[in-house]
């Protein structure tokens, strides 16, 4: 499967979407493990279940995953992140011109 993003790839990002966030969106977000960096994430669903003595996150936070499912760094490394670290949603690749199309892929 090819990956949804590559570095280089270039991105068209909208910091106030339309509707609310859905599971499959992919966001650009400040990572909460290093200041002044920023991730590009999909949006997840939470587990039903997490680690013993961890409560589900409240409706305020965003469970953010890695396309690859390798050890990458993501919700299931540093936890649930809050809504107000999401800077937009990417909704489109401009570059380069060989990859240019939509990344809004959002799951049912």
């Amino acid at each position: 499967m090819r990956p949804t993003l590559v570095p280089g790839d270039r991105l068209y990002v909208d910091p106030r979407p339309a509707r609310p966030l859905a599971p499959g969106d992919v966001v650009v977000a400040r990572d909460p493990e290093r200041p002044g960096r920023l991730l590009v994430k999909r949006v997840g669903v939470a587990p039903a279940t997490l680690d013993p003595g961890r409560e589900r996150p409240p409706n305020r936070t965003v469970y953010l995953v890695a396309d690859s499912p390798g050890p990458g760094r993501d919700s299931r490394h540093f936890g649930p992140v809050d809504a107000s670290a999401i800077v937009g949603v990417a909704w489109f690749r401009y570059a380069p011109a060989s990859r240019r199309g939509s990344v809004a892929v959002t799951f049912k």
